[in-house]
């Protein structure tokens, strides 16, 4: 499993290279000729005072390998929205990230100032091997941080393949429930439920939800999320 750590870092490295495509010059005439035009700028969008919800996570999150608006924070706002719930949802997962990268995002979560942040890290530390003691402390650094600063949180519990070996799993596994029960945290037993085993659900790299899965990934977070959104 670890080479899909060279998967991310390849997809990475292209799209980089995308980006850092060249520019076009507009010629001189055009360029003065757009220059002299009277600027029509937009009108401010209203501002939204709904509460807030981060989903702070990695490529889970972030919705890696799905199409635009299909990630399963945006189909969390649609149950939102149909369900009449006034929440916002602000989708913050970063694909590639680690627990230690979640801790150096902090002070962006903080930024948004949510009222709930869904925590979804930690599949990467396991698929790389890291100790577990590392994805431990980072998890709880994170909890702890958002805690002190009012926020409620779900904690979203991963899990790793079977090659990863019984001892280790079950290690991994335990970060979840003893910090769960340590700050009494509200708990996703597995974000994936119900999808990682269904192959039609799960995109080729078998990693990633399909946008189909995605779907049923926000209703699994929202049945979590509904006791905390009264």
């Amino acid at each position: 499993m670890r080479c899909f750590s060279f998967f991310f870092a390849a997809s990475a490295a292209f799209l980089i290279l995308l980006a850092c495509g060249e520019k076009k010059t507009e010629p001189a005439t055009q360029q003065a000729h757009t220059q002299a035009e009277p600027a029509h700028s937009k009108p401010p969008e209203p501002a939204d005072h709904r509460p807030a919800i981060v989903a702070f996570g990695d490529s889970l999150t972030a919705g890696f390998g799905a199409e635009p608006g299909h990630s399963y924070p945006d189909y969390l706002q649609r149950d939102l929205d149909q369900a009449g719930l006034p929440w916002r949802v602000i989708n913050q997962g970063v694909s590639g990230d680690t627990t230690t990268d979640g801790v150096n995002r902090l002070g962006e979560v903080l930024d948004s100032k949510p009222r709930i942040v869904i925590v979804e890290f930690g599949g990467n530390d396991g698929l790389r091997g890291l100790p577990i003691e590392t994805t431990r402390v980072n998890l709880d650094q994170i909890v702890t941080t958002l805690r002190a600063a009012g926020i409620q949180i779900v904690l979203a519990g991963m899990t790793l393949p079977p090659n990863y070996g019984p001892d280790y799993i079950h290690a991994f596994e335990s970060i979840y429930v003893d910090l769960a029960t340590r700050y009494q945290l509200t708990r996703i037993p597995f974000l994936l439920e119900g999808v990682a085993t269904k192959r039609e659900l799960m995109q080729r790299d078998g990693l990633h939800p399909t946008a189909e899965g995605n779907a049923i990934v926000a209703q699994t977070v929202l049945r979590k999320l509904r006791p905390l959104l009264r």
